[in-house]
């Protein structure tokens, strides 16, 4: 009986590493990002700056293309190990924040924290190409959502409880020592040529940012993705910014009860990273992305049905199917992109996907002011149907636009693993 991909890669020393430390960070991350904006609101009373902090955090993706040159140019293990290491020691000052006026140093922090995270994750896209066997990316990439995904399930209460007995401060040092733990975890990693070759002549910095972005809209596997993904991510922002909505207006429940909601969302979250490997190994990608789509839309459109067991299974769904997509698009990047355009490649993706949910969660807001709910969550179900369907049925223009299996060719050979 062959061995199963994702017990593969926890044998794996670097991969098990490597998870091991996304658990340990994603944890101190995931507290301090719910922390961060009760902290800011208790002491300043305002929603509106409290709604700031999740910006903080955003706004560096727009920096993503340039970002992700750094990966491509400097040895990738370092840059992870350098990133936590900033964050680690950088988290402390945050034991100065006791007042409205000293609010600013929060909102500072959390720029370079955005900033260290998306140059975390053009290295971190890759590294794990060139230190995983090409075969198991699918089955790595939906591991790790399932630990980023299971820490959002614990991590939220832990802060909350730190933020109430002990304060904003004790939140921080708890972040900034899982960042120190997760660096060592890094700097454990083996992997040959850590950084990427660089051969022919050495473009400006401006065409080395824009690679990235040739590199996605010259692929005839990666464009259609991409494409999708950055769509679906658009609904998945208004749908984000009509949940307080669905518990108030459909369910009739208390704001507090969006918190049960998430928790099943990321409960599919989790399971849909466990099954991700085995399914992109035996799907094309397109109807892989397509089938989560789907499931994604019609967890959307059954949001607006006035039942808890509705609202249960259609936040199950949506969880379960946004991952698919967007795991469908690393592991895409990691498999069809040379290695030396990994890094900007990664991070240029993650611009184009993950703006339009920020832009989409602005719009939603002044949506559902003006529209009722039971009529947005079906026209947000229709328009991901729709984008689930065009995946399906327009078509590709390579035969390389299939599952990651060993019939994968010269993919394969572009890839070697460490």
């Amino acid at each position: 009986m062959r061995d199963g991909g994702s017990g593969r890669v926890l044998r794996d020393r670097n991969a098990g590493l490597y998870l091991l430390g996304v658990v340990v960070s994603g944890f101190g991350t995931t507290a301090m990002w719910l922390v961060a904006g009760v902290w800011v609101k208790s002491l300043t009373g305002s929603d509106s700056l409290a709604a700031l902090t999740v910006f903080a955090l955003w706004a560096p993706v727009l920096a993503g293309p340039a970002l992700g040159v750094l990966a491509d140019r400097l040895p990738r293990r370092a840059l992870l190990v350098a990133a936590c290491l900033v964050m680690a020691a950088l988290l402390p000052a945050l034991c100065l924040v006791d007042s409205a006026s000293r609010v600013w140093l929060l909102f500072a922090v959390l720029l370079v924290y955005g900033l260290c995270g998306t140059l975390h994750e053009a290295a971190e896209a890759a590294l794990v190409a060139r230190a995983v066997d090409v075969r198991l990316l699918g089955d790595f990439n939906g591991l790790r959502m399932t630990a980023a995904e299971s820490m959002k399930l614990l991590a939220p209460l832990a802060g909350a409880a730190l933020f109430t007995r002990f304060g904003g401060a004790s939140v921080a040092l708890l972040d900034a020592v899982t960042f120190a733990l997760a660096a060592g975890l890094f700097l454990l990693l083996r992997v040959d040529r850590d950084a990427p070759e660089r051969t022919g002549p050495r473009a400006g910095g401006f065409a080395r940012a824009l690679e990235g972005g040739r590199q996605l809209w010259g692929s005839p596997v990666l464009r259609p993705l991409v494409s999708a993904a950055a769509a679906v991510m658009f609904l998945a922002g208004i749908n984000g910014a009509l949940v307080y909505a669905v518990a108030d207006d459909v369910l009739g429940r208390p704001p507090a009860h969006v918190g049960v909601l998430y928790a099943v969302q990321g409960a599919g979250s989790v399971l849909s990273g466990l099954v991700a490997g085995p399914l992109l190994r035996r799907l094309p990608a397109r109807v892989f992305a397509a089938a989560g789509t789907a499931l994604f839309a019609l967890g959307c459109g059954g949001r607006a049905l006035p039942y808890e067991a509705a609202a249960l299974v259609c936040s199950a769904l949506i969880g379960a199917g946004l991952p698919c997509v967007l795991i469908t698009v690393l592991t895409a990047v990691q498999r069809e992109v040379p290695d030396s355009a990994v890094g900007r490649t990664a991070a240029t993706a993650n611009t184009l996907v993950f703006v339009p949910n920020a832009l989409a969660l602005a719009l939603g807001a002044g949506l559902v002011a003006l529209v009722d709910v039971t009529l947005l969550l079906p026209a947000v179900a229709a328009a991901g149907l729709a984008v689930s369907f065009l995946l399906v049925t327009v078509p590709a223009d390579t035969d390389t636009d299939a599952g990651e299996g060993e019939g994968t060719g010269g993919v394969t050979a572009r890839r070697t693993p460490a």
